[in-house]
């Protein structure tokens, strides 16, 4: 058996199973366990992703925050056994891989867009206004209906005769 094959078998015993899908720019907690003496205790530490890194056992990722006026970056093993708990508290919009430029930031600057997710429900009922088309002036117009243009052509050629 090679070097990297015992490795990565090695490796695939310490991974942890039950971590959250997350991503740069989502708003996260991390539960960490903190051994003072012959104590543990569990210290959580929210904040935004900015960066994720590397694979495997090796993989990190670093939260940034501001408390009390003060931007404080951590960066933490994914597969840590100090590592008690992942929470995604929200989804963040953003198309960058790695959100380096908040840590200059203060305020609303320093804000990720929360991504919005809009989940339609088709409901089939016998309801007459199913087929209802919503049009900029927000007067519903049933679908089945012709167009103004043909009808007042319509209207033109029934007064000639």
């Amino acid at each position: 058996m090679s070097r990297s094959l015992l490795i990565e078998k090695i490796d695939e015993k310490h991974l942890k199973r039950d971590i959250p899908f997350f991503e740069v720019g989502d708003t996260i907690r991390v539960h960490t366990r903190i051994i003072e003496g012959n104590k543990e205790r569990i210290q959580i530490f929210a904040g935004t992703v900015i960066a994720k890194k590397g694979s495997g056992i090796a993989e990190t990722f670093s939260i940034h925050r501001i408390a009390y006026g003060e931007g404080m970056e951590r960066v933490f093993l994914l597969h840590s056994p100090r590592i008690a708990e992942i929470e995604v508290m929200k989804k963040g919009k953003v198309r960058r891989a790695k959100l380096y430029y908040l840590r200059g930031k203060q305020g609303k600057a320093a804000k990720v867009q929360a991504k919005l997710h809009a989940k339609k429900k088709a409901e089939k009922s016998g309801n007459e206004n199913d087929n209802v088309v919503v049009e900029a002036n927000n007067e519903p117009k049933p679908q089945n209906e012709t167009a103004p243009s043909e009808t007042a052509s319509e209207e033109g050629a029934a007064s000639n005769e």
